[in-house]
């Protein structure tokens, strides 16, 4: 079933929630095609503001869920408000709750060299039946792709945790959704760094009242130049946001 969507500068999101977005993965497992799940947040929708290609990029996701309280804000501004922010680290968890229960095989790819084994060790002992059928870091060269492509479809996978970081991670879901023979491919930045245990996600009250943001730019400053698109973005919304129009679904 297609949920509501939201046309936020361009780029449509679902109105989807946390537990809603993990439902709509497990049944593109029934589906015999890829199925592609992208999770902007305010950077990325800015990103697409400026690169019509990568707008269109990321449209033609089958899943696009607001990571990021920002969204959720502008979702409001606009008059169809998204109940929840729907984080990749935070779908992605409750997908592996899921899994854990299948036979479904998952693929870890991305982080530095050892990030996707620890992630898949810590995983596996919080996740006594996940089926975790290879890792891959995220460093490659351009003429390794095929290899990478090859190690992930001889695995089994039927999905892969893209983490390579925006817009890198889409851009490369999408430059080889064709080659790949797993059911979902899911882009979910830096969360393998947070399951192998090398950065701490922010406590959870500081998710819950929408300044995750800030939390990460206290404690990595290298941020502060990435975070000024954050109030480009609400002006931007505020300003030609109701220019686009807001499809009925």
């Amino acid at each position: 079933m297609p949920t509501k969507k939201v046309n936020i500068l361009g780029v449509k999101v679902d109105m989807i929630d946390i537990a809603g977005a993990a439902d709509r993965i497990m049944g593109f497992f029934n589906e015999e095609r890829l199925h592609t799940v992208f999770t902007p947040n305010s950077e990325i929708i800015m990103a697409a503001y400026r690169d019509p290609e990568f707008c269109k990029m990321l449209n033609s996701a089958d899943l696009l869920t607001a990571d990021g309280i920002g969204v959720v804000y502008a979702s409001k501004i606009l008059k169809r408000p998204i109940n929840e922010r729907a984080a990749g680290y935070d779908i992605a968890r409750r997908v592996l709750e899921k899994l854990n229960y299948t036979d479904h095989k998952l693929f870890l790819f991305g982080g530095k060299p050892g990030v996707a084994e620890e992630a898949a060790a810590n995983l596996r002992k919080e996740y006594k039946e996940l089926n975790i059928a290879g890792t891959r870091n995220g460093y490659f060269k351009p003429e390794e792709e095929e290899e990478i492509v090859d190690q992930i479809n001889d695995s089994g996978a039927d999905i892969v945790f893209v983490c390579l970081g925006a817009p890198k991670q889409e851009k490369w879901i999408n430059a080889h959704k064709n080659e790949l023979r797993v059911k979902v491919a899911m882009g979910i930045g830096g969360s393998l760094d947070v399951f192998a245990g090398r950065v701490e996600r922010a406590p959870d009250f500081w998710c819950k009242i929408g300044m995750e943001w800030f939390y990460r730019l206290v404690k990595e400053p290298w941020r502060a130049g990435r975070m000024l698109d954050l109030p480009k973005f609400a002006a931007t919304v505020i300003m030609k946001g109701k220019n686009y129009k807001q499809d009925e679904v």
